[in-house]
C-alpha cells in the first residue's frame, strides 16, 4: 500500500486519544510530504541534524518529535522548533535542555524516558531512579522543562508475554504519577507491537517501517 493508504489505515485503527507519530528517520522528503498531504502533522526523527534539515523544508505546522538518543552537545540546534523529546533520560540532559530552552524563553515538553527493555542496548532510567526523580523534587530544578509523559521501549523479542509485561510495568510507573506529576502521555509502542501497547494503555505509538517501508541506511 502506499504512504496515504497505510495512514488512513492506521488512523480507522487505533483509537481517537492515541497519538500517531509518523517515525520518518532516513525518509526523503518528499515521502514525509505524502504522508503531510493526507493529513499527517506529528513526525518522529531520531538524529537531531536531519531532523532540523527536514524543519527547515517542511511546512511549519509540522510537530517535530526527537525519539532518538540525545547527546548534550547537539541539543541547542532542535530547541527553537521541538515540539516534543521523547528520549530525557538522564539528569545532565534535563539540565542542558532547560539551559537551551531558556535561552530563547521556551519551555520544553519531555518524556523522561524510562528503561523497561532486558537488552542492554536499550536507552532510558533505570526504574528504581526514574521512581524516584518521579517522587522527589529535582525536576524543579529545570523549570524551562517540562515532564509530560514517560517513554518505553519493548525488548526485541517475539515472545509477546514478555513484551506485554514490560509496557505493564510502564503502565504501572504512569498511573502512580499521572495526578501528582500532571503525566498525560504515555508512549510505548512501534509497528510490531502497537496494538498490545494500546491494550496496556499507551495514548502515543511510533511507526515507521508499517508506514514508510522499510528504512534506508546509507
Amino acid at each position: 500500500m502506499s504512504i496515504k493508504e497505510n495512514i488512513i489505515q492506521f488512523k480507522k485503527s487505533i483509537p481517537a486519544s492515541v497519538t500517531l507519530v509518523a517515525v520518518s528517520k532516513t525518509k526523503p522528503i518528499s515521502a514525509l510530504q505524502e504522508a503531510y498531504d493526507c493529513g499527517q502533522r506529528v513526525f518522529g526523527e531520531n538524529k537531531i541534524q536531519e531532523m532540523s534539515e527536514k524543519w527547515e523544508q517542511l511546512p511549519k505546522d509540522i510537530q517535530w518529535h526527537m525519539i532518538g538518543h540525545v547527546q548534550t552537545n547537539k541539543v541547542k540546534y532542535m530547541i527553537p522548533y521541538v515540539s516534543l523529546i521523547h528520549s530525557a533520560d538522564r539528569l545532565k540532559l534535563f539540565k542542558e535542555i532547560n539551559k537551551q530552552a531558556s535561552g530563547v524563553d521556551r519551555t520544553v515538553d519531555v518524556l523522561l524516558q524510562v528503561k523497561i527493555a532486558q537488552e542492554d542496548s536499550k536507552y532510558g532510567m533505570p526504574i528504581p531512579e526514574a521512581t524516584e526523580l518521579l517522587k522527589g523534587s529535582q525536576l524543579d530544578a529545570y523549570p524551562n522543562v517540562r515532564v509530560v509523559g514517560l517513554m518505553g521501549m519493548a525488548s526485541f523479542t517475539d515472545d509477546m508475554n514478555q513484551v506485554d509485561a514490560e509496557f505493564k510495568t510502564l503502565e504501572s510507573l504512569f498511573i502512580r504519577f499521572r495526578e501528582s506529576k500532571n503525566l498525560t502521555i504515555l508512549s510505548m509502542g512501534m509497528s510490531g507491537d502497537y496494538e498490545l501497547a494500546i491494550e496496556n494503555g499507551s495514548t502515543m505509538i511510533r511507526i515507521g517501517s508499517a508506514i514508510f517501508g522499510e528504512r534506508n541506511y546509507n
